[in-house]
């Protein structure tokens, strides 16, 4: 018997046992098969397809900032955007990669990095709540795509067969969901942890028109600058040597930790402290000697000189502290009607006395924005800006920077880091 000649829902069984690249193929051998495949009318056959790929099921899936996927489900296209990113990323030459779609790659990535089934325990060790997005999504970069990416972009201007450097929002995309991943292999070579410390340090980088944070001047976030944060921060929460073999590195501050946490029953929409304030925190920080910050910033006031971070005797401090944090108040924000402006107060734990206040907003990008100030006896010192990484209540935490209250021109400056402590399984999670 012809196989065309077989019922339209045999052959369809019979296709979902295949990978979508081979169904593809199928639908190219004959207008039958073809338009069964492409042209028929229910999307049963691409709904299964993508159902048996390793991935969350989207209509269970949540953003990062707790909204629902939209329905109805595309699945074909959805399901094309999710192989020809795979393809991409699978290439390791980024041959097949065609000029101006690493965008829409990169956004592909994204949305199954943020758009993922939420976790629902406070257990952060039970594998059966892990996303299989982020599965997918880390099994897919550890091979080193996003180091390709750095080397594409800075090789291309010595090759005229190269493709042409990053735009600025291929490198935003690709900064964001460099931050989101973790550690690369080449994140463990000395040159890129000068690189990033040079970023950190940099004082220019800290202007009135960012809100001295990690943002553009549009309230949007610079995700390049919290990478660098990422990266700085990384160094003292675990090892890299450049002589070792590279293996992925799950820690906290990886992608798994991403995923966005939400109780059965829990309503974002309807909480007040949305954002998950309430509780205990740990707040790390990192700074270097005041002097050797002035003298960097002196001898880059033209171009970037980093040659004090190549040094064997630079030290960068990393100290941690414990918070507790309650909501205040909050303030309804027309932009986000279902998340509200969050204003909070800690009271840092002994030994330690300062105190902390500050807010939390959506930005015009949809990301959750941390701003809070501290100081001892209500004195205000200290101003940080953040941004919570991954989905609402993840266990990854919020990375930013911080300077002083009064930003003048030499005020020291360094990035942060915090997550909660219901995440990580002890009464001190301190690295």
């Amino acid at each position: 018997m012809n196989f065309t000649n077989l019922p339209p829902e045999l052959i369809e069984a019979i296709l979902v046992l295949c990978d979508p690249i081979v169904v593809s193929k199928v639908a190219q051998t004959c207008t039958t098969l073809r338009s069964l495949i492409y042209f028929s009318p229910d999307s049963m056959l691409w709904r299964e397809l993508y159902l048996t790929q390793d991935l969350d099921d989207p209509r269970i899936c949540v953003s990062h900032n707790g909204i629902l996927k939209p329905t109805p489900i595309d699945w074909k296209k959805e399901l094309k955007k999710v192989v020809r990113a795979r393809t991409v990323v699978d290439d390791t030459s980024l041959g097949c990669l065609r000029r101006g779609e690493l965008e829409d790659i990169l956004q592909t990535l994204l949305g199954l990095t943020t758009c993922v089934r939420p976790w629902t325990t406070d257990e952060i060790f039970d594998l059966e709540e892990l996303s299989k997005n982020l599965v997918w999504v880390a099994a897919k970069l550890r091979k080193g795509f996003l180091d390709r990416l750095v080397e594409r972009s800075s090789d291309s201007g010595t090759d005229s067969h190269a493709q042409p450097k990053l735009t600025f929002a291929e490198r935003q995309l690709a900064a964001r969901l460099h931050t989101y991943f973790g550690l690369t292999k080449s994140d463990s070579m000395h040159r890129n942890i000068v690189k990033a410390r040079a970023y950190v340090y940099l004082l220019r980088n800290y202007r009135p028109e960012s809100d001295y944070g990690p943002y553009h001047p549009n309230g949007t976030v610079n995700w390049e600058h919290i990478r660098a944060v990422h990266h700085v921060v990384s160094t003292h929460v675990t090892d890299l040597d450049e002589t070792t073999e590279f293996v992925y590195r799950i820690y906290l501050m990886s992608l798994p930790f991403t995923q966005v946490v939400a109780p059965h029953g829990f309503d974002f929409a309807k909480e007040e402290d949305w954002a998950g304030v309430t509780g205990l925190w740990s707040v790390s920080f990192c700074f270097c000697d005041h002097r050797e910050l002035l003298q960097f910033n002196e001898s880059s006031s033209t171009t970037i000189d980093a040659t004090l971070f190549e040094a064997p005797d630079f030290r960068e401090v990393f100290r941690s502290l414990n918070v507790n944090l309650v909501v205040a108040r909050t303030e309804k924000d027309p932009d986000h009607p279902t998340r509200p402006i969050i204003y909070f107060y800690g009271q840092m734990v002994d030994p330690s006395t300062p105190t902390m206040t500050g807010k939390i907003q959506m930005t015009p990008d949809n990301q959750v924005r941390w701003h809070f100030v501290s100081g001892e006896q209500g004195n205000a010192i200290w101003s940080s800006e953040g941004i919570q990484i991954g989905g609402l209540h993840s266990a990854y935490g919020i990375l930013g920077s911080w300077t002083t209250i009064f930003h003048d021109a030499e005020d020291p400056v360094g990035p942060f880091w915090m997550r909660k402590h219901n995440h990580t399984h002890g009464d001190n999670p301190s690295p």
